[in-house]
This record gives C-alpha cells, structure tokens and sequence, in this order.
C-alpha cells in the first residue's frame, strides 16, 4: 500500500508542480506588481496557516482514509473550476488568487493525515526511509512537473495545465479507495475538536523536543522562502526566461532536492540531524546572495539544484524528528503544527520578500535573506536537537481497576489525581529531577496542574499531585500513555521505599475550585 500511494502521489505531484508554475506564471501576465506574484504563495499556504490546527485534530479524530478521500476530491473539482475559468478567458489576478485559495484548502486537509499515515503503513525503523522516499517522490515531481507545465503554458496556455491536475488527482482518489484500512480500537468517546485542539497544543507547550523542532523549521523556512517568491520575477525579468525556462530553474530545484533524497540516510548517520539543518542554511544563504547578482541562466540552474539539496535535507531530517517526539494520540496534531510553522513561514516570508522586492527590486531582497539565514544559522546554534532514538512511543495502556473506571461520570470533575511517596531523604535532589521530566509527561497528557509537595511531620513523605479537566480526561491519559511513559512512571517509583507500594488517590471536585 505505501508503495501505491507513493506512485499515486507522484502522478498528483506533478500535477500539483505544474499547477503551481501555470498559476505564478499567469500572474506574471495579469498583473507586474511582484507583490501579486508573491502573493499566489501566500494564497497557496496560507489555507494551512489557518486550517492547520482543525485539519490535525480532525486526522487524529476520524478515518484517515476517509478524510483523505474528501480532501482530494475538493481539490479535484477546484482544480477543474480554476482550468475551465482559465480556458473561458481569466483575466482577474483576484479571482486567481481566490481558487488558489480554494485549493490550499484541500491541501490543508489533506496534509496532516498524509503524513500521519506513514507509520501505519511501515514500521518504526522504516520511518526515515519512508519519509525520505516521500521526500523524493515530491523532489522527482519538482524537477519533471515544473518543466511539463511550462511546456504546456507556453504551447497551450495554462488552463490545460490545470485540467491535467484535476486529472491527477484521480490516481490518489483510487489507491485510497483500495485501501481497506482499519481504524484503531477506541475505547472511550470521541474528543471534540476543540478540545483535541487544545489537547495538541498542551502537548507541545510541555514538549522541549518538539519546541525545538518547530524553532529551527521557522528559521529555516522564513528567509529561504525568498527562493520560491522572487524566483519567477528573476526568471522573467532578469534572465529574460519565458514559461519554459521558469518551469527548468524549479526543475534544477528539484533535481538537487531528488539527489539529497537519496543521500540522506546516509548523510543523517554521519552529520547527524543539526549539522545537517546547519550546513544547509550555510548553503542556502550562499545561494540567495549570488542568486541576486548572478544574471546567468546557467549559472542559476547550477546554484538552484545546491538550493534544492540545501531545502529536501533539513526539511525531511525535522520532519523525522517530529514524528519521532509525537505518540500516535496526537501524530497528526503534532505534524499540522509543523506544518502551520512551515506554512506560515512560506507565506508570510513571500508576503514580505515581495514587498521587500518591489521597493529595493528582487536581487537586494534575496541579498537581504541570505544574510537574515546566515544570521539565523548562528543563532540556532543554542537549540541543539535531542537524541530520540532511545523514545518508544509504543502504547502502553495501563487502565485502572474497573470499579475505579466506573467510580464517576465521564464528565465529573475537575479531578485531582495525588500519588503519595515515601523517599529516602538522601536522595531528594535526585527525586526532584526525575519528577521534573514526570511533570512535563503529565502535562503533555492532559493534566492542567501539577506540583510536588514534602510533609512537614514526616519528612520522608512526597506527595504528587496534579489536575485534570474530567474524569474522561484522566482516563485518557491512561489510554495515551506509551511505553517511554510507562519507564518514566517506573523510574519515579523506584525511589519509594515503603513496604507497599505508593498511594494513589482519586479526588473528584464538589465545588468550584477558585
């Protein structure tokens, strides 16, 4: 099945690539503001920026599969809209903007659950594999879509260029209708979206790893998105290139991102996953700045398939990383805020070079991003990424004794959850880290509050304690909990030393707490 979507997606992919030259190079005839050209970017990403947070919850909610099916059938018929209006005499730079829009849509939808099916279709030790050869198979439609598209603008204009993309989506609709999926056993409701919302934000506001992760893509994306903004500017009005040449210089981008697809593995056991976000900033910025005083077609083909290898390798490297923090609970949730970073750092990165652009003119703004990432490429020097390959996000589910399960109403609470201790005072300091690490475990699973408490009689006796919203809250965390989890809870309690094991305590609220 991996290797039927993977052949699928690379027919859309194309597709998508052809598209995305057909449109950037119809605004360059609508309109010779570089700001609406750098604009058909933002309307591209910013559906993502918004959905971002929804689409992921929604992925870690319902049938993958089935969401999937009903993303790809709306960029279908927007896709088909966008080239029947081209063909009929588009001439509105705003309603081409407005089904650019429509298309982000879907692919807003779309994208958390795309990836997040990757681990159900491989196994763990396969992940960077997979993720590398999906990295290809967008990498290879780089380098052939774009040169396609802009042979069929040229020769026929780009409403053709749009109908062939509706057509590709087909491919993906039929393999996802195969696909006899099954969905996982769920033992308790169904969250709500916009507590599954807050649910993966609290999960990455206690996650250090993931933190870290989001940062360095941000960095990354903002100042390279100078690349894809400015690059049909250039391509028109510096090099004198017509759709053709445009659709060769993202072709050079891809043919460099296909070979770091390729090398990765490779790469990532020898550099290891910061020097290679590091020596690829280092490469890209070199890119940018001669990019701005090199008026060579040649010579800029040369520099964008360094520019391509420079964006595939630490995309796909931070890509691994965060499905390598995030359980399967909160998978899509974790990888639609990756995505939002990577998103919203494309958009408002071409919103801002574009207007960078139109008053200091394309070369100074790519000059000006170049040196923004060298500087960002230092600074990112202090947020050095943690190993993870010692992280079992197994599930581990633990559930309580039944007349515990049915002690309350799912809705009952807040809820207090206390587990007594009693610890060697020798080896407080060293209790005190290890609960330190429990309270960001804690947090990430649903608990609101959280502290550590000594009693003042008997000194040896520790109490945790920590809330959660619900008594289906609190049940959840039981079912979320992963094998990593389940070690830390066992390192924790190996510092008891009494005779039997430490008390946990089940509190529900009968007043307001205030």
């Amino acid at each position: 099945m991996f290797r039927a979507l993977w052949i699928a997606s690379l027919a859309s992919n194309v597709g998508t690539w052809m598209q995305g030259v057909a449109a950037v190079w119809l605004m360059t005839s609508l309109s010779d503001s570089p700001i609406m050209v750098a604009l058909v970017q933002t309307a591209a990403s910013l559906p993502l920026v918004l959905l971002a947070l929804p689409a992921g919850a929604l992925a870690d909610m319902v049938d993958r599969r089935k969401l999937l099916l009903a993303s790809q059938t709306w960029m279908l018929l927007a896709s088909a809209a966008l080239g029947v209006l081209t063909v009929q005499g588009l001439e509105d730079p705003w309603l081409l903007l407005g089904l650019t829009f429509v298309m982000g849509i879907g692919t807003a939808l779309t994208a958390p659950a795309w990836l997040a099916i990757t681990l159900e279709l491989v196994p763990r030790s396969e992940l960077q594999a997979a993720v590398a050869l999906s990295s290809a198979s967008l990498n290879l439609a780089r380098a052939v879509g774009p040169a396609i598209g802009g042979l069929i603008v040229a020769a026929m204009g780009a409403g053709p260029a749009f109908l062939l993309n509706a057509v590709s989506f087909l491919a993906v609709l039929g393999v996802l209708f195969l696909w006899q999926r099954e969905p996982p056993v769920r033992t308790l409701p169904r969250e709500h979206v916009f507590g599954a919302i807050r649910a993966g934000m609290r999960f990455v506001r206690h996650s250090p790893a993931l933190k870290r992760i989001l940062l360095r893509v941000g960095l990354f994306v903002f100042f390279t998105s100078s690349v894809w903004a400015l690059l049909p500017v250039l391509a028109r009005n510096r090099m004198g290139a017509e759709a053709a040449g445009y659709g060769v210089l993202l072709g050079c981008i891809g043919i460099g991102a296909v070979i770091g697809a390729f090398t990765l593995p490779r790469l990532r056991d020898v550099l290891g996953v910061d020097r290679i976000v590091d020596l690829s900033g280092g490469v890209f910025a070199t890119v940018l700045v001669l990019l701005g005083i090199v008026p060579s077609f040649a010579l800029a083909c040369a520099l964008l398939v360094a520019c391509g290898f420079a964006w595939m390798a630490p995309l796909a490297s931070l890509n691994v990383e965060t499905q390598s923090v995030a359980p399967a609970w909160v998978r899509a949730r974790a990888l639609a805020l990756h995505l939002l970073v990577l998103q919203g750092g494309l958009a408002g990165g071409s919103a801002l070079w574009g207007w960078v652009a139109d008053r200091l003119g394309s070369p100074v703004a790519l000059q000006i991003a170049g040196t923004g990432l060298a500087v960002a490429v230092v600074v990112s020097l202090r947020f050095r990424l943690r190993p993870t390959a010692h992280i079992d996000l197994s599930p581990a589910v633990r559930w309580p004794a039944k007349e515990i399960i049915e002690a309350a109403d799912y809705d009952d609470g807040p809820v207090l959850v206390s587990v007594e201790y009693a610890i060697d005072p020798a080896r407080e300091e060293e209790f005190l880290r290890t609960m330190e690490i429990v309270r960001r475990m804690r947090r990430r699973s649903g608990a609101w509050r959280w502290g550590v408490f000594r009693d003042t009689a008997r000194p040896e006796i520790y109490l945790e304690s920590f809330l959660v919203e619900s008594w289906l809250d609190h049940l959840r965390q039981h079912e979320r909990m992963t094998v990593t989890d389940r070690d830390l809870s066992y390192r924790a309690r190996a510092f008891h030393v009494g005779t039997e094991p430490p008390i946990v305590r089940h509190l529900i609220a009968r007043l307001p707490i205030g």
